[in-house]
């Protein structure tokens, strides 16, 4: 018993000795993860508040380098290469920083991402891309420092940086158009199934690519499908038969859609379809 019981006091002092307090950090780590594309976007950075402070020309002063957040400098990371400002960066991750000043600031991706904060010693070499960017006041101060990924579509997205009353975007452009080109060209010169076809199809749509190809493989998807085809997939046919000149055919598809998109009690695609029916003056 007595042994017993200096075990439970070792134990209980060794828990006090090394029992710490655990606060908030001031500025909390973030970490965003979006995919553009066919690219993966990582982003890392911390995210201080403005706390009644005035930011921008005071605790942020114009015309210098600032680490763009708080602590460890801001990463991003890139799964392909990708374009920014006209500038090719390679695959990999880079050092986000920022020169602010009162109209537009001027954004540096930096090959080093190992430094907290700024670099001791800034060495233009390491500069891989610089772009400047015109400022878009907000209509409402923006507490917390915050990053974005916006406008994205599947060739593009925009960073965006908003703090205060300032919102900064940079465009970062991704090659998601060669990416899936080669995909499309390699898979047809093999053994395409019917989702191939479609998939492919559905790419040139909405990329405004040839449509008379995008026609021939949606036909042979719908026609490899057989009697069921899904009332989405007769949409994004009858979309590209619209597309095409060929509204006779488009109406006729449309009106499969909605009928199998009624029996589904699907209301998105009931409305879609009879909203282009109307548009093509069939309704």
């Amino acid at each position: 018993m007595k042994k017993l019981l200096v075990l439970l006091l070792t134990m209980t002092t060794v828990y006090m000795v090394n029992a710490q307090i655990v606060t908030p950090q001031p500025s909390p780590h973030s970490k965003i993860e979006q995919k553009v594309g066919l690219t993966d976007v990582t982003l890392e950075y911390s995210r201080p508040s403005m706390k009644g402070r005035t930011i921008f020309g005071d605790l942020v002063p114009y015309g210098q380098v600032w680490r763009l957040g708080a602590n460890e400098n801001t990463k991003i990371t890139f799964s392909t290469d990708v374009t920014i400002g006209g500038t090719k960066l390679k695959s990999g991750s880079y050092a986000v920083y920022a020169i602010p000043n009162a109209k537009a600031w001027d954004i540096i991706f930096y090959t080093d991402t190992t430094n907290w904060g700024n670099p001791s010693k800034w060495d233009d070499s390491k500069v891989a891309a610089k772009v400047t960017s015109e400022i878009y006041p907000m209509p409402m101060d923006v507490e917390t420092f915050t990053m974005t990924f916006d406008d994205l579509t599947s060739g593009s997205a925009t960073l965006g940086i908003l703090w205060e009353k300032v919102y900064v975007g940079v465009k970062i452009e991704v090659p998601t158009d060669d990416m899936v080109l080669a995909s499309i060209n390699d898979v047809m010169n093999a053994t395409p199934t019917a989702n191939d076809y479609y998939n492919a199809a559905v790419y040139y749509l909405q990329e405004n690519k040839d449509i008379e190809q995008a026609k021939t493989w949606m036909d042979k998807a719908i026609n490899m499908a057989g009697d069921k085809v899904p009332y989405y997939q007769l949409r994004q046919q009858s979309l590209i038969y619209a597309k095409a000149g060929d509204k006779k055919g488009a109406i006729a598809i449309a009106k499969k859609s909605l009928a199998a998109a009624e029996t589904a009690g699907n209301g998105d695609y009931v409305k879609m379809n009879k909203d282009s029916l109307k548009e093509w003056g069939a309704m």
